[in-house]
């Protein structure tokens, strides 16, 4: 038998036993794309403390396996149940191999070239972003039956002249940037791969995620972490944008916890739009500088400064950014609000604390 029959066989065997509710409860393997990144690690730790997500039949069953994948891991896997593979997610072979054929499995993609690199570098913007992303729908595809698969998308999917104030899921997708592009064209794969049944895709649409520890990076939205975390580091922050810049903002924690949430969705309450625009606050500069003052009043910090380096490059990228969204899909999904951004920053202190 060809091999395209029998994965047809299996896969209606599957949706057979998905409407009598009498697929065999199989412990849960989880792929994380991106997995060595810091939303990536931080999934996988909560998706181990959780230890459980909703399988094939609908049921919870135990997360028995998480494989992380990536181009590299800065530290070594503690927990049995993780698998680290590094790789090139443009890499067929290595993306399919770490799916596998394994009915109960679940993909969370975050993988992805940042904004900055992509407008630097075109082509691997490209090979990543959306060879990468074709590998993963196409892995998942392969998969026996219809497995969840989460996509990280980004607000730079929208763009131009058909911003609204704020956005919402129903705005019109016109991304002004090659990034935003490659997460625009992924949405609408992951809507079609849906509809076709090759998998249950469900896209998140993230708001800019602080406050992200370590170095800044080439993401146009790096200011967007720097300007919390290097003042509370004692730290100099060049801020590379207007101070009166409005931008969505939410808390990594939060974002985890969405990415979790929407991963356990009813199918059916999706309906044909599969990409959920998570809820944010309305930032800017001259907010998140009061914010960090109180934070360092009451716990006795002496800030670093934030000091104007304007950079045209970097606010014509954000100029083409929202400057809010409407999240009132993804709560009435379930999906959770964030918390004031006193709290994001308190929760940053907590996780990473002072270097």
């Amino acid at each position: 038998m060809r091999s395209g029959g029998r994965r047809e066989i299996v896969t209606n065997l599957c949706e057979k036993a998905y409407e009598t509710s009498s697929f065999p409860l199989f412990p849960m393997k989880i792929v994380i794309t991106g997995g060595g990144g810091f939303l990536g690690s931080q999934l996988g730790q909560k998706l181990l403390e959780r230890g459980h997500l909703t399988g094939p039949s609908g049921n919870a069953e135990e997360i028995r396996e998480i494989a992380l994948l990536d181009a590299a891991f800065h530290r070594p896997a503690t927990d049995p149940r993780v698998r680290q593979i590094t790789g090139d997610i443009s890499d067929r072979a290595t993306v399919f191999s770490a799916v596998g054929a394994d009915p109960a499995v679940s993909i969370f993609h975050l993988a992805s070239m940042v904004s900055g690199e992509c407008e630097e570098r075109f082509d691997d913007a490209l090979r990543v972003n959306l060879d990468g992303g074709r590998n993963v729908f196409e892995a998942a595809r392969a998969v026996p039956g219809r497995p969840r698969v989460v996509f990280a998308s980004s607000i730079a999917c929208f763009g131009g002249e058909a911003m609204q104030d704020p956005n919402t899921d129903r705005t019109k997708l016109t991304p002004q940037t090659t990034y935003g592009m490659t997460k625009a064209i992924c949405e609408l794969l992951v809507n079609d791969y849906s509809r076709k049944g090759h998998f249950d895709g469900r896209s998140a649409r993230l708001p800019t995620v602080v406050v992200r520890p370590g170095k800044p990076n080439a993401a146009a939205s790096s200011w967007a972490s720097g300007m919390f975390r290097e003042p509370l580091n004692g730290e100099t922050c060049l801020l590379p944008v207007r101070r009166e810049q409005c931008h969505p903002m939410t808390g990594y924690r939060t974002v985890i916890e969405s990415l979790i949430a929407l991963h356990e969705v009813p199918t059916a309450q999706l309906r044909d739009d599969r990409a959920i625009g998570l809820p944010a606050h309305r930032v800017t500069p001259h907010l998140a500088a009061s914010v960090i003052e109180e934070v360092a009043r009451e716990r006795g910090l002496k800030l670093g400064p934030i000091v104007d380096a304007f950079d045209a490059r970097i606010q014509g990228i954000v100029d083409n950014w929202p400057v809010a969204v409407d999240g009132a899909r993804a709560l009435a999904l379930g999906l959770p609000h964030p918390p004031p951004l006193k709290q994001i920053v308190e929760q940053y202190l907590e996780d990473f604390g002072r270097r």
